[in-house]
């Protein structure tokens, strides 16, 4: 079980904290706002009333006991930033901190942050992809510009098996999953794609979107 600490109950802080209990966290919400205290109470195991850039207040709470630190203090930047720098110089183990554009993203990483959330961006990236193409159904980002999407299989799919396709050689690419109907398979080398078949696949968006739009 992991103990987390989020700094600021607004209504991002209060989904993270909220999620992190459902995943049966030890969760405690720090914010300098009582009403926000009373709306995230019934989502934490523990919240108090204070400033997360008072250094004081910080070492009462025993931040190096924490797994995660989670400052979700986006529109009130200078705050974020202060409190990102003390919890890492309290010996915090990790600090994810929000952003709200990319400066911010960069003063936050150069002042203590382990990570850090740009949830605007990412969802506007996310959503702006998904509907550029008919058959990309979701994405998950890994890292850099690597990322597993949903797609529906393309037209040029049907009826060929995996290694006829040689998504890998021709796009570099690779199907990770597949689903048909409910049922999810790892497919093997003699897999033949059927029409309605879902294929989870890795690789960079630009490799995905030659394969989509492929034509011999």
């Amino acid at each position: 079980m992991k103990s987390v600490l989020v700094i600021g109950a607004g209504q991002f802080g209060t989904h993270i904290a909220q999620r992190m209990e459902e995943l049966h966290c030890e969760v405690m919400a720090i914010d300098i706002d009582e009403d926000s205290i009373n709306d995230i109470l019934p989502y934490v195991t523990d919240a108090k009333i204070g400033d997360g850039t008072n250094e004081d207040f910080l070492r009462t709470l025993g931040i190096d006991n924490f797994d995660v630190c989670f400052v979700t203090l986006g529109r009130h930047f200078q705050t974020s930033l202060e409190t990102t720098s003390l919890l890492s110089e309290l010996g915090a183990k990790r600090v994810i901190s929000r952003a709200t554009n990319d400066v911010q993203m960069k003063f936050l990483l150069r002042n203590g942050a382990d990570e850090v959330v740009y949830p605007e961006k990412q969802m506007a990236h996310r959503i702006a992809t998904k509907y550029a193409s008919d058959n990309i159904l979701d994405l998950f980002h890994l890292e850099k510009d690597y990322y597993i999407y949903e797609l529906e299989v393309p037209k040029d799919w049907y009826g060929k098996s995996i290694v006829q396709v040689d998504v890998r050689k021709r796009f570099n690419i690779n199907i990770l999953t597949m689903k048909r109907g409910d049922k999810v398979m790892i497919p093997d080398a003699n897999t033949v794609i059927q029409p309605a078949d879902i294929a989870f696949v890795l690789g960079e968006l630009k490799d995905i979107q030659k394969a989509l739009n492929y034509r011999r």
